[in-house]
């Protein structure tokens, strides 16, 4: 049976407010303000932290909040007791080796709780104990790599942290531990002995991941040929054989940038060598009507296939957005202010109570929001439903009062166009700033409603209006379009896949020049204040350049959830 939308988002929030407690409790414990969860992992500012223990894998559908909080605890100890350079550094290349390896290193950390922290130790203690039944249970102890990798984590965990092994499995693996003993006897006593010190720890460590994937080439050479899968089937379940060096598992990866020389040794700043050739377009001016009117139908049917429920998606809008303001008064109250057109009931009518008048309120949007689109080559693959998006954000923002404008910027050539061939006539001036001519579009203007402009909106499906995208400029031109607004709030949601390219540009400055000016132009904006600058960004993490962000994964269908998150961005309530 399907979750109901009410179910998903319900399960949504829970979620987010279990992220949010733990991410709380590690940026406590590690003094670190930067840790934080997106995408249901653990990230460093925009780095994915790796957790590669077993017992450290959990998921929201199958653990709660005492799971989550065990592996936030163990995570602080990891960074707070673990040197990730040296253990990176020393960390073998076999799989299985380097699978025992990163086990026995959480486990040493884990061994480090403070005696002032007896909750620490019970929540690390109770998440070991809940993957090793969870383990058992599955039935992977039946097979002989499974029960041999079971039981030296369950020896490690009881000789380096002084805790029992699982009073239910002990018997089980009474044969295995007794036929390992002497092999794995002497580095397991020097884990114990030095669980204090990294450095003396990982030698020890090393020998027993080494011995222990001797230990299972030598099982899989002997067994027969309908065994060959064991190996497989018991590492996977030990969730560790995952690409380690991989920090992105969840399809997004975040913006690379850098610093411009030619920025910052520029005395002017940003440049533009001319601006000949820019112009600002009503966008729906560049399609045949009879073609615009085939995309708003294709753009309605596809609107149509997401099943996104706009009434509950304005209500939350209003939640965030609206703010309550006097609307009217109520008559006939039994308290609040008195009324002077009911005194003389006082006379007529002593007992008469309902001589008193309150304050209505009705909560208003007084906000203005504007989505900046990137119209770059690339963001063409994406643009079906970003369009989408967009579409339904505008409608239910305009239902509840909010005025919404809908933006594109792009270039009015490839290369540089008519400005680079200028440069090229007057013999390349050295560091001459942007090179190219900028094209900025209007979708919907601000003045127009979303039932007269709707398909205007639709222009966005015209693939040949997607060239170079030229972010820091157009940037500004939303924020001044903005500040020309009354409302008191105003909004700008940049949407864009990728950073700030154009190739004349960076040929001839350098490949980082526009990225810094985006930077500077945001910085500035939000310093001038009046506009919040939000970042979208389509299968990419803005963060080097928005503030607050938010990386969505557009490959799939558009769902409430994802809906959910973007009001949590708009309300500032989303860490990026």
């Amino acid at each position: 049976m399907n979750d109901t939308p009410a179910t998903v988002q319900a399960q949504t929030r829970r979620q987010q407010q279990v992220e949010e407690l733990c991410a709380a409790a590690l940026r406590a414990l590690t003094g670190d303000p930067d840790l934080h969860y997106r995408g249901r992992r653990l990230h460093k500012g925009v780095r994915a932290l790796p957790v590669h223990a077993p017992h450290l894998r959990v998921t929201p559908e199958t653990h709660g909040f005492a799971a989550y909080r065990a592996v936030s605890d163990a995570v602080a100890l990891r960074l707070a007791h673990s040197n990730a350079d040296l253990h990176a550094r020393l960390s073998p290349e076999d799989p299985v080796e380097r699978l025992i390896f990163e086990l026995l290193e959480q486990i040493r950390v884990e061994a480090m709780v403070p005696d002032t922290m007896p909750g620490m130790a019970h929540n690390l203690q109770e998440r070991f104990e809940d993957w090793s039944r969870q383990f058992h249970h599955s039935g992977l102890t039946d097979s002989h790599l499974g029960l041999l990798l079971y039981t030296i984590a369950q020896i490690c965990w009881a000789r380096v942290t002084g805790k029992p092994v699982l009073e239910e499995t002990e018997d089980m693996m009474e044969a295995t531990r007794a036929g390992i003993a002497e092999r794995v006897g002497t580095p397991l006593a020097g884990l114990r002995r030095n669980r204090l010190d990294q450095a003396a720890y990982i030698p020890h460590a090393l020998e027993i991941a080494r011995l222990v994937a001797e230990m299972m080439r030598d099982a899989t050479a002997e067994s027969g040929e309908d065994d060959k899968q064991e190996e497989e089937e018991a590492l996977s379940a030990f969730s560790l054989l995952l690409d380690f060096d991989s920090e992105e598992s969840d399809g997004i990866t975040a913006a690379t940038t850098g610093t411009s020389k030619a920025f910052e040794d520029a005395e002017q700043g940003y440049r533009v060598y001319t601006t000949r050739y820019d112009v600002e377009v009503n966008a729906a001016s560049l399609v045949r009507a009879a073609l615009l009117r085939e995309y708003r139908e294709r753009l309605d049917k596809r609107i149509g296939e997401q099943g996104i429920n706009q009434g509950r998606l304005a209500r939350m809008l209003r939640t965030v957005l609206a703010i309550p303001q006097r609307d009217d008064w109520t008559f006939g109250e039994e308290e609040g202010y008195i009324d002077g057109r009911r005194l003389a009931q006082l006379i007529s009518s002593p007992a008469e109570r309902r001589l008193f008048r309150l304050e209505q309120y009705k909560p208003l949007a007084d906000c203005a929001v504007t989505f900046l689109l990137d119209c770059s080559g690339s963001m063409k693959a994406h643009i079906e439903p970003v369009a989408v998006l967009v579409d339904i954000l505008t409608r239910a923002l305009e239902s509840i009062g909010v005025t919404t404008e809908i933006l594109g910027f792009t270039t009015g050539a490839w290369n540089g166009g008519r400005a680079r061939n200028d440069w090229l006539k007057h013999r390349q001036p050295p560091n001459p700033g942007r090179l190219n001519e900028v094209c900025h579009m209007v979708f919907k203007d601000a003045d127009r409603s979303w039932r007269r402009a709707r398909t205007d909106i639709a222009a966005l499906f015209k693939a040949d209006l997607f060239r170079e995208g030229i972010d820091g400029e157009a940037v500004q031109w939303a924020c001044n379009r903005l500040r020309a607004r009354s409302e008191n709030r105003r909004i700008l949601i940049v949407i864009s896949d990728g950073c700030p390219m154009d190739g004349a540009t960076n040929q001839a400055n350098d490949v980082f020049y526009l990225d810094n000016h985006l930077k500077q132009v945001v910085a500035e904006q939000e310093q001038h204040g009046g506009v919040e600058i939000l970042g979208l960004g389509v299968g990419l993490d803005l963060s080097p350049f928005y503030r607050r962000n938010l990386a969505i994964d557009l490959s799939k269908s558009l769902d409430n959830p994802l809906f959910y998150e973007i009001v949590q961005l708009i309300a500032g309530r989303h860490r990026h």
